[in-house]
């Protein structure tokens, strides 16, 4: 509470030196005052982003932890020999893609997409009036529009549900391992952003601890 209100002591006092010293000393004020008030909102931010970030590695690791034991049951049900990398495709295809986008202050955004799916190409004004010009593009032939094999086949039609349940465990942690790699992004950029703050402080104040 002592943090709060220190500002308030280097506001003019009614005996000033002067009319041209009281108005210097209060803008300084005012200044230092907006300053500490942008800092408190930022590290509330902070604050949230931080236990945000605490409690999505915490479902991250259960998450984890849920999908090993998954996958040892149904290891347990089938037999040792009929999980396990003997049964991988020799030619395997990703089923989602990490897809970075640029959100505000430049900060990056990273989402789990499936796997084909891009964001549709953005065409300016003076790439339309080039096209326009050289006439109609030729049209790409389509492509192969099959969906990648689950690898749940890899062991078979009638799978124990323990295999699934461990599918879908990791495929959730892929999401939170995205999530997390954003939020953490953000915390790097308001810790940043609140040490320049600081120092601008000091310098409205040097006497600021």
């Amino acid at each position: 509470m002592e943090d709060l209100v220190c500002p308030l002591a280097v506001l003019p006092t009614a005996g000033g030196d002067g009319e041209g010293g009281g108005s210097g000393s209060e803008c300084v004020s005012m200044a230092a005052l907006d300053l500490r008030a942008e800092l408190d909102s930022l590290l509330l931010q902070l604050l949230g982003d931080l236990e945000e970030l605490e409690g999505k590695r915490a479902v991250l690791n259960a998450r984890v932890e849920e999908g090993w034991l998954s996958l040892a049951k149904a290891r347990y049900a089938m037999g040792t020999k009929s999980v396990g990398p003997l049964q991988y495709a020799s030619h395997m295809e990703p089923q989602v893609c990490l897809q970075a986008s640029e959100a505000q202050e430049g900060l990056q955004k990273f989402k789990v997409v499936r796997s084909g799916v891009h964001a549709p190409e953005e065409v300016g004004p003076r790439e339309a009036a080039l096209r326009r010009r050289k006439g109609p593009t030729k049209t790409p032939e389509p492509q192969s529009s099959e969906a990648p094999r689950d690898p749940l086949n890899w062991f078979g039609i009638l799978v124990p549900h323990s295999l699934r349940q461990a599918q879908a465990s990791f495929r959730d942690g892929l999401q939170l391992a995205a999530d997390i790699a954003s939020l953490q992004n953000r915390i790097d950029w308001g810790r940043s952003q609140l040490r320049g703050l600081q120092e601008k402080l000091k310098q409205l104040e040097p006497g600021a601890a």
